[in-house]
């Protein structure tokens, strides 16, 4: 009975997959998702509540790596010593970038779900929640400059914003494209000097 239980979940959520890849969450239908998956409506609500449950389900542990190891490398590089910040001002960054695109390369599909199919869902601002940590974590940054000493002019929020929204919008590039592993790894790597770069500039380095 447990197998069965197992296998009956694992159609639903396959199912679903494909469903919400088509179509996005809004257009996607629960019955398709139920006649494809081979099981009765019945059945469907005996494994999920709704079909936001389901979504949530296929993209939440997801939502939470991506998010959790963003929040590690802001913090790792917030809590050094400030007169050590600028020697390693985006080495946590690039390793999480690094470690990102193994990641999605790894999970494209539930990655792709999160990141393009969830308007209508309690994830669809999960980019705009990274862009504002981006945000607040680089003002706290040019403050960190300032007590240093350095001739750091002032940037609005609004221009951070649409800095921090420019440069999520290319690194998930590599989603939307379904680009393959080892030409997101370069490109990806490349993009994020392009910014390093220009960062630099602007903060007076």
């Amino acid at each position: 009975m447990e197998e069965k239980s197992t296998a009956t979940l694992e159609n639903i959520q396959e199912a679903a997959l494909t469903e919400f890849l088509d179509k996005g969450f809004q257009g996607a239908s629960l019955r398709q998702i139920v006649k494809n998956a081979g099981v009765t409506t019945g059945a469907f609500y005996g494994y999920f509540s709704s079909k936001e449950a389901l979504f949530n389900a296929l993209v939440e542990p997801h939502a939470k790596a991506l998010m959790g190891r963003f929040m590690e490398a802001q913090t790792t590089f917030a809590e050094l010593p400030e007169d050590e910040q600028p020697d390693h001002m985006g080495d946590a960054s690039g390793a999480y970038v690094r470690w990102m695109v193994d990641y999605i390369c790894a999970h494209r599909e539930p990655v792709k779900l999160l990141l393009c199919c969830a308007e209508g869902t309690s994830y669809e601002h999960f980019v705009h929640n990274m862009v504002e940590v981006e945000v607040e974590y680089t003002q706290r940054y040019m403050e960190v400059l300032r007590h240093l000493g350095r001739d750091v002019p002032e940037l609005s929020r609004s221009l951070c914003h649409i800095i921090a929204s420019g440069m999520f919008s290319g690194l998930f590039e590599i989603v939307v494209h379904d680009m393959p592993r080892e030409q997101a790894q370069r490109d990806v790597e490349q993009f994020r000097q392009f910014y390093t770069g220009g960062w630099l500039k602007l903060m007076g380095g």
